[in-house]
């Protein structure tokens, strides 16, 4: 017997509803480029799904290879770290203002939960002005319940704020509740709030974890997919 219909759905954006993460990765290749750093695959886990703080300290760290490239006192690292972050935001803002296609499966997904009257959200780790731009842009049109983005909780993902804010927010139980993500700190946070996942991977492989069904593409995923990622041990 197929269980109840979750309470609420909880998707991230970057790389599960809209193919952002490569826009994200070559944002941050030309802010890395400009700081004397040549991003590479050994930097994703730094780059990928995390947020715009996370990458800036880490691409501040590994400017230059060594510690006498780093800002010399602690007001000096705040204020590098500070223009590094905007530098990112604002240089992926323009790139998703100017278009961000939808992840496939995305739209159909999004209309049958509608059209079945399961509420949704959008939890992201991106700054409110990206996912402002990403809502009224590619995902325009999307009843959402709301959305949840960096700014809105004290900390964001990995940790399990967003997604227990959200759940909260819907006065439900995270554990009735599924989280949709592509990447293995939006797992992570997902899975700390205690949320079912459905993992859709993009650019960085996610590992099997308990509560944790994977799908290849949103193509695959309907209402029933998602009712039965409330079963998995």
């Amino acid at each position: 017997m197929r269980t109840s219909a979750p309470a609420a759905v909880l998707f991230d954006m970057d790389g599960t509803l809209v193919d952002t993460e490569v826009l994200w990765w070559e944002t941050a290749r030309e802010v890395a480029a400009g700081l004397g750093h040549r991003l590479t695959d050994a930097d994703a886990p730094e780059v990928v799904g995390r947020a715009v703080a996370d990458t800036a300290a880490h691409l501040i760290g590994v400017t230059g290879g060594d510690a006498s490239a780093l800002p010399s006192t602690a007001d000096d690292r705040a204020a590098a770290l500070a223009r590094t972050a905007a530098e990112l935001t604002d240089s992926f803002f323009r790139k998703v203002d100017a278009g961000a296609p939808l992840r496939p499966g995305a739209a159909a997904l999004l209309a049958s939960l509608e059209g079945a009257g399961v509420p949704f959200a959008l939890v992201s780790a991106s700054p409110r002005s990206v996912v402002d731009a990403v809502v009224a842009g590619s995902l325009a049109g999307v009843d959402f319940a709301f959305t949840l983005s960096a700014d809105d909780t004290v900390r964001t993902k990995p940790h399990p704020d967003p997604y227990r804010t959200a759940a909260e927010r819907f006065a439900a139980d995270p554990a009735a509740c599924v989280a949709v993500e592509d990447s293995p700190d939006g797992t992570a946070s997902a899975d700390a709030a205690g949320c079912a996942v459905l993992v859709v991977p993009s650019l960085l492989p996610v590992a099997p974890g308990r509560g944790r069904t994977f799908a290849r593409s949103l193509e695959e995923v309907n209402l029933g997919v998602l009712s039965d990622c409330l079963r998995r041990p």
